[in-house]
């Protein structure tokens, strides 16, 4: 049983209307899923404001409500608290609500532009294997010692975040393993979480069209660390400009990982092909099955962050050489013709990049590299040129196509791409703006021994057009294609 009372404890109210006295069987600030008895948080969204909503919520049987406004009529048998910043407080209703998970177990948030994917899922795949109950919350899918749970936001929202994370410690998790948004963290989504660990990967061109300036998001980013307790621990990337400044207010033990500078955990790179990665780490040589400079970067963060949980290290090497990673993240197949497909979810000019120079790295000078790549809707609309311009760099050719459009014209899309592209390149360019016509274009253009590269959606099972999710799956399409390749 709880009452409002004990929910709103550590919650900082300027007034209160009723007594607090009020059992509350569940929490949320979706009027939509209000039934009797809950509590309901009026937010002030980018697109939505919950106060606007308030009404309809106490018709559905609020008892109690936290806004940032009181209505002009408030009803006598609804308790009213208001608050300063009411995302803030759902953060820590939620908490509440769940007799904070967080701090039940041992929660490690892994954030920065590229990687955290990857990162959160070795660790999972890592933690698991060294006979560990785990959760696992990140944008390709969440999953509770095995069972997977549909993944709709890289971090989920306050309440369900801790009903995963609730389920987690009654299911026995050690461990849980967490992608940590820039949205999130400036949301207040994760400011009321224990966390026993920080990762951060690396800070590239992304999210402006939410953050508008780079230094908003670098901050962002970096208020995650600012907030780790004392007995957590950061682990940086010192390769990255931007890893030491993540630092640089934590309170939690600092540790840093890198290729190039000095570090607290070094790898060197011996060899880097198609069939995997051959590290020196920590004074040791060992195979991976992954791909790619990113690759060793992720791999040894996981390292790091394994160290730092102490785990036996011989274990930990040995169960991450075997791992292949988050589905969609450099994820190849062979056609009978010998040309080599790739998806990869790269979707920022870094990530595009670090993909090509790693084909660029392995291929043996004579293959064509042929490109397939667009830019979402509704998103930061500025890289769109830079990432068409990397990608025309890097490729002998280039198809043009529609990523995720939204509601924006693909068209329109393209053409803001088509800026980047040098003239010097345009002659190597192709626009196709149905996606499964790029990507059958592309393996008719390939010759034996090329290789496709299909970039933005990775693991992503759908098309978004005008609100409708339609069934597309890069992978999918590509296999097909490659049936025909004899």
């Amino acid at each position: 049983m709880k009452y409002l009372s004990d929910i709103i404890e550590g919650l900082a109210f300027t007034e209160l209307q009723g007594s607090a006295d009020v059992e509350i069987t569940s929490v949320t600030f979706d009027s939509r899923k209000v039934t009797a008895g809950t509590l309901f948080v009026a937010v002030k969204g980018t697109l939505v404001d919950g106060h606007d909503y308030i009404e309809q919520a106490v018709k559905n049987g609020a008892i109690a409500v936290i806004c940032e406004d009181l209505p002009a009529h408030t009803a006598n048998e609804v308790d009213f608290l208001m608050v300063a910043d009411s995302a803030k407080a759902l953060s820590l209703v939620a908490a509440n609500f769940y007799d904070n998970p967080s701090a039940q177990l041992k929660l490690v948030g892994v954030t920065g532009t590229n990687g955290k994917t990857t990162i959160a899922t070795l660790l999972y795949q890592l933690f698991r294997n060294l006979g560990y109950k785990c959760g696992l919350l990140s944008t390709v899918e969440n999953q509770i010692n095995g069972t997977v749970i549909a993944s709709t936001h890289t971090t989920p929202d306050p309440v369900e975040l801790n009903s995963l994370l609730d389920e987690m410690v009654a299911q026995g998790c050690d461990y849980c393993f967490m992608e940590v948004s820039s949205h999130a963290i400036a949301q207040h989504r994760v400011a009321n979480l224990h966390f026993s660990g920080g990762v951060f990967s690396n800070l590239t061109h992304d999210h402006l069209d939410y953050h508008k300036t780079f230094d908003s998001y670098l901050k962002a980013k970096k208020t995650f660390f600012d907030n780790l307790p004392k007995s957590a621990f950061a682990l940086t990337n010192s390769d990255d400009k931007n890893g030491n400044v993540m630092l640089q207010n934590t309170q939690a033990h600092k540790k840093t990982y890198g290729l190039k500078s000095m570090a607290d955990y070094k790898a060197r790179i011996l060899e880097n092909q198609f069939g995997g990665l051959l590290l020196h780490i920590d004074s040791e040589e060992v195979w991976f099955k992954m791909v790619g400079t990113f690759n060793a970067y992720n791999l040894l963060a996981v390292y790091a962050t394994a160290m730092l949980l102490e785990q036996d290290k011989a274990k930990v090497l040995t169960s991450l050489s075997k791992l292949t990673g988050a589905e969609g993240r450099f994820e190849y197949i062979v056609a009978p013709n010998k040309v080599i497909g790739i998806v990869d979810y790269a979707h920022t000019p870094d990530a595009v990049q670090n993909v090509l120079s790693t084909i660029h790295d392995i291929r043996k000078g004579t293959e064509k590299v042929i490109t397939v790549i667009g830019c979402g809707g509704d998103r930061d609309k500025t890289k769109r040129p830079i990432m068409a311009r990397v990608a025309c760099e890097w490729s002998d050719k280039v198809i043009l196509t529609a990523d995720n459009p939204r509601s924006e014209d693909p068209a329109q899309i393209i053409k803001d791409m088509e800026e980047g592209v040098d003239p010097a390149f345009k002659r190597h360019t192709v626009n196709i703006i149905d996606r499964r016509e790029a990507i059958k274009t592309a393996c008719l253009l390939a010759k034996p021994g090329d290789i496709i590269l299909i970039a933005g959606k990775g693991h992503e099972k759908y098309q978004e057009i005008n609100g409708v999710k339609n069934h597309f799956d890069d992978m999918e399409e590509l296999e097909e294609q490659f049936k025909e390749m004899l």
